[in-house]
């Protein structure tokens, strides 16, 4: 009799271990996420949470410009997961058929002057841009910053005479950080993110709020677990993460 209850004892024990092992049945291995440059100290917490509540996963990230991750995708890159800073860019790669699902925005972000430690150069506003003895920085206009800056500019009725057009705002934003520019325009979540920088606030930035949409590539190699990640970012969990990034939640 005592081994017969030790025998179901154990059974039980064994029961219980299986459960408390399968939350995350299903979703594991490694999965490639293409994301907005803007976008790289939030995803890189982020992903470090999916792995940890995911054990088993990995999360590799491509950081780029929307408008170079449309194009590697739509040109067969492998990819799990786009997260696009703006979408006209998502559309570029849904008119392809690269993604079927339905995209979710997760947030939202507006334009920053930046300009160096100490604002050398004096800047005030977005009048300053236009200034021939200032050397200035923005993101070509293919670029989702470069696009909202062109709005922005065209809303304040100011003619940018920009030094230098980059492709991704992180490359704006490291012209600034070594003094190579005075003031450049980009997401008040790169200043945020950056101490060598200082953020300067001009009143015509509500005029071009950026959406960034996520979505599923439809031949996703970890279809799975690509899934869990977007779900991730527009939990509760992935909108803290955006929100102390200094993101607006959509």
């Amino acid at each position: 009799m005592v081994k017969r209850i030790v025998a179901v004892a154990a059974l039980l024990l064994a029961g219980c271990g299986s459960t408390t092992a399968s939350p995350t049945t299903g979703v594991n291995g490694e999965i490639t996420v293409f994301a907005a440059a803007s976008l790289t100290e939030s995803f890189t917490e982020l992903g470090k949470e999916f792995e940890a509540a995911h054990p088993g996963t990995k999360v590799t990230f491509n950081f780029a410009g929307s408008s170079a991750l449309a194009q590697q995708i739509n040109k067969g890159a492998p990819a799990d997961v786009f997260a696009s800073a703006a979408p006209a860019n998502m559309k570029q790669v849904t008119d392809t058929g690269a993604i079927t699902a339905t995209p979710a925005t997760f947030a939202k972000n507006t334009l920053q002057i930046a300009v160096p430690e100490g604002n050398p150069g004096k800047v005030t506003g977005l009048a300053d841009f236009a200034k021939a003895d200032l050397k200035i920085a923005l993101c070509a206009e293919q670029v989702p910053c470069g696009a909202a800056a062109k709005k922005v500019f065209e809303a304040a009725k100011i003619t940018a005479a920009p030094d230098t057009l980059e492709q991704d705002v992180k490359a704006v934003l490291t012209k600034v950080s070594l003094g190579e520019v005075d003031a450049a325009l980009v997401y008040r979540t790169d200043v945020k993110a950056n101490d060598k920088v200082e953020g300067v606030d001009f009143a015509e930035a509500d005029k071009a709020v950026n959406d960034y949409p996520i979505a599923l590539i439809a031949k996703a190699p970890n279809a799975a677990a690509a899934q869990a990640f977007v779900d991730y970012v527009l939990s509760g969990e992935g909108r803290k993460v955006l929100t102390e990034a200094g993101f607006a939640a959509p």
